[in-house]
């Protein structure tokens, strides 16, 4: 198991400041903004930057003091780092040979991820020769080829446009869960993070705001920061809250907790085509309420009955600033149906 325990590290303006655990043969998702620290946790981790405090454990050894290759942390960079002199096999084996492996070994190890990671076909190319999806897989094998303790890939999809993303997910996952070791994954895409990890961190301005398993993550958030982060769009404020029944904190209404046909009357303000599923925005109660699923043959200035499940809403804990809540509908003047 991967311990961090107060780690933290300071810069102007920035402090991280964190501690969490990842079990061996797990995949843990950092997730947040941008400047929330997430890269920075991760070197430190592989020993790139010292803490200012804290110590990294794995197992029963504390690699605070360590060099970053005696910590033997697989380390795949967002633009991969890949030598463009050198093969796709030699690239692989190229850290097999520098910790001196046995050329017979070097060719077993790196036969078995070539094969792990749909690579042999390309094996005598040069990464310039390769797709963006290939050149990643080779950096993911390159970490992975001398049996490191650790895994870290820093938005290891990110560098690929969204068709390949898509594509590669998947397999990344599925790689991912044949490693025996702690993994810890970068990224800023919330799917990406639900679909790669076992359990996932929040980070915000260096704090752990929230970490669990996805599905837990997106059906509780913590708070209105969170919710509004993860994509969840229905947010009451505490006096919201308080003149709709509910107690006086901040709630999220689920898109479960609303069913359409029966209940109060709502004005259809918006339709929004997504491709596999249609948004509208409705005016309900005063507020403004948003709905994404099937194609309904909803349009601007109909009429729709909305039921709501209060026992499906969700209580959240006030903070600072809770991001935006439902906005007051103050004229409603919906586009004509085309």
């Amino acid at each position: 198991m991967l311990r961090l325990v107060g780690l933290r590290k300071s810069y102007p303006g920035f402090a991280l400041s964190v501690s969490l655990e990842v079990p061996a043969g797990q995949t843990l998702a950092l997730l947040g903004p941008s400047g929330s620290g997430k890269s920075t946790l991760l070197r430190l981790v592989a020993g790139l930057e010292a803490p200012d405090a804290g110590e990294i454990w794995l197992d029963q050894t504390e690699l605070t003091p360590l060099t970053p290759e005696a910590r033997r942390v697989g380390f795949v960079f967002q633009d991969y780092a890949l030598f463009p002199h050198l093969t796709v096999f030699e690239n692989i084996a190229f850290g097999l040979r520098e910790a001196r492996w046995s050329e017979a070994r070097v060719q077993e190890r790196v036969a078995e991820l070539l094969d792990m990671t749909h690579l042999t076909p390309h094996a005598r190319k040069r990464p310039d020769q390769l797709s963006g999806g290939e050149r990643q897989r080779v950096a993911l094998a390159r970490a992975l080829a001398p049996r490191p303790r650790v895994l870290l890939l820093d938005e290891p999809l990110g560098a690929l446009d969204l068709k390949l993303r898509q594509e590669l997910l998947l397999e990344l996952r599925a790689i991912l869960r044949q490693t025996v070791v702690p993994t810890i994954v970068v990224t800023h895409d919330q799917s990406e993070a639900f679909v790669i990890a076992h359990q996932v961190t929040l980070l915000r301005d260096g704090t752990l705001v929230q970490q669990g398993a996805p599905e837990q993550l997106f059906n509780r958030p913590k708070n209105p920061w969170v919710a509004t982060f993860l994509g969840h769009r229905n947010l009451l404020s505490a006096e919201q809250s308080r003149q709709m029944g509910l107690p006086a904190r901040p709630h999220l209404l689920p898109q479960e907790a609303i069913a359409l046909g029966q209940g109060e009357e709502a004005q259809v303000l918006e339709r929004i085509f997504k491709g596999f599923t249609v948004a509208l925005e409705l005016a309900w109660r005063g507020q403004k309420l948003y709905l994404e699923g099937q194609e309904l043959g909803l349009y601007p200035g109909d009429i729709v009955r909305i039921g709501i499940d209060w026992s499906k809403v969700v209580a959240m804990e006030e903070e600072d600033n809770e991001g935006e809540p439902w906005q007051p509908v103050d004229a409603v003047t919906p586009n004509a149906r085309p």
